[in-house]
């Protein structure tokens, strides 16, 4: 099942307090102060694991206390840090205040990890406190508390190219043709329910990952269909394909509507380099030739099925990734 947001609650260990206690010693009847510090608690730890692909996990465990810091002893003995607590996420995960929707961290690269919460700090024994006017303080410092939030998770999957299109339009189809991913394929409107990934290989032993969403409808950036849900997840890509129906009777207002969602959701997507897929060119009649729209943006004729234009529209998608990865 893909999950790709959840809400949970972390709780930073509180600070170990600091110990009052005085030495004790034969033939030393005023003992000097030997009250040691308490510990710092432990954080809130939050790291990417790159075998993570959702965040159903936080399904089953919204709630996670990092370890309190240990009291301070007698004999000037310090108490252990609290233990922290690891959250691993998966790359492409932004991490919100749920409160105030301020982005916390956004774990994007294997080896990302960050503090989301710090403990609290042990409290100071007595003997901090001795000066040669008090030899013996009787003051010892409290734990502070650890920092405690309610916290908003969004993940958005990383991919290099990201597929555009009305349902039923052929996404699946392509990505199930180009890659070694088996998205669900049905003659019916949103067979896709969930995003999917795949590596596609071109080239001399190059690669590029291509993510299907589910279709988009018109309405789509206000919640309606389901491609509001999934529509973050084409943000970070490096390019766009467009797949347009061959046998659409207006493939200019197609690709307008599409535009226009995609820009009613995030402008930044209308920035971002495109490419059109003219698809399903097999069902057009044997004699017939398909007609290339002029929709200002390169177009690629092809066929899922049959295979026809599909080396060639991957040749030009690996090119416009590694132009913009350079």
């Amino acid at each position: 099942m893909f999950i790709d947001e959840a809400k949970i609650y972390v709780k930073a260990g509180d600070g170990g307090n600091g110990c009052m206690s005085f030495r004790r010693e034969k033939f030393v009847p005023r003992g000097g102060p030997d009250g040691g510090d308490g510990g710092d608690g432990g954080d809130v730890v939050m790291e990417v694991d790159t075998n993570l692909n959702t965040l159903i996990a936080f399904r089953y465990r919204q709630h996670f206390k990092a370890g309190r810091g240990v009291h301070g002893q007698g004999a000037k003995k310090h108490g252990h840090r609290g233990e922290d607590v690891i959250i691993q996420v998966p790359p492409g995960t932004i991490v919100r205040d749920a409160e105030t929707e301020r982005v916390l961290a956004d774990l994007s690269e294997p080896g990302d990890r960050v503090v989301i919460a710090l403990g609290g700090k042990g409290g100071r024994g007595n003997a901090r406190f001795a000066t040669a006017t008090n030899q013996a303080p009787r003051r010892a410092d409290n734990g502070l508390p650890g920092e405690k939030l309610e916290l908003k998770m969004e993940l958005k999957l990383l991919a290099d190219v990201g597929l555009v299109g009305f349902p039923n339009a052929g996404k699946s189809t392509l990505l199930s043709r180009v890659s070694s991913a088996h998205p669900k394929i049905a003659d019916y409107p949103f067979t896709t329910l969930q995003p999917n990934l795949g590596i596609v290989g071109y080239g001399d032993m190059k690669s590029l990952v291509m993510a299907d969403i589910p279709g988009i409808i018109e309405g789509a950036h206000e919640g309606r269909g389901l491609g509001f849900q999934f529509l973050r997840h084409i943000e970070r890509t490096k390019v766009l394909l467009f797949l347009i129906e061959s046998t659409s009777d207006d493939p200019h207002g197609d690709f307008e509507k599409l535009l226009d969602e995609l820009g009613s959701f995030s402008p930044e997507l209308l920035e971002k380099p495109r490419l059109i897929a003219l698809t399903k060119t097999d069902i057009l009649p044997h004699d017939s030739t398909p007609d290339m729209p002029d929709l200002g943006v390169e177009t690629v004729a092809i066929s899922s099925v049959r295979g026809d234009g599909i080396d060639r529209l991957v040749y030009r998608l690996g090119e416009i990734v590694e132009t913009k990865t350079q």
